[in-house]
């Protein structure tokens, strides 16, 4: 086990926040209207804000679940829910740019912000050796998969997950 990748995960994480914050705010002028757009059972801005601030939430509880345990599951678990929140929302947003073939709101931060932190937060928690990288990657995957499910319901079918 490697303690100082363990500190330095932990400090990493306290960035998530201000990360998701960024992505939603780019994604606020534009992205309902972006999402009605291609299904037909849209979305309110009221829902978009709930969704966010909901999502910010879970963010806040997982970096302290981890700041304060720097358990093995701790870190399991946030590289499952940034899985979600972040590479996969990405994934989707750089999806979406190249099928409309224009810019989708949230793109810039899904790039600039999104991939490089999950990267590095990945790469960090594996070099801690706390998780087992084949785990982290399966969770990874797993946290990913609603996220990607939806953006391919949305972008190729004109529906959504939920």
């Amino acid at each position: 086990m490697n303690e100082r990748a363990i500190k330095h995960a932990s400090r990493l994480l306290l960035f998530a926040p201000l990360i998701f914050v960024c992505h939603f705010l780019e994604e606020a002028p534009g992205f309902v209207q972006w999402f009605n757009g291609h299904v037909s059972r849209g979305i309110t801005s009221g829902l978009f804000w709930r969704v966010n601030f909901s999502a910010l939430a879970i963010t806040l509880i997982v970096v302290g679940i981890v700041w304060f345990s720097r358990t093995a599951f701790a870190f399991a678990l946030a590289i499952v829910w940034f899985g979600f929140l972040m590479l996969a929302n990405a994934v989707l947003h750089i999806v979406g740019g190249l099928a409309d073939g224009r810019y989708v709101p949230g793109l810039a931060t899904a790039i600039l912000l999104y991939l490089p932190y999950y990267c590095w937060f990945f790469k960090t928690v594996a070099e801690s050796r706390l998780v087992k990288v084949t785990v982290l990657v399966a969770g990874a995957l797993a946290g990913s998969l609603p996220m990607l499910i939806h953006g391919y319901l949305i972008i190729f079918r004109g529906s959504r997950l939920f």
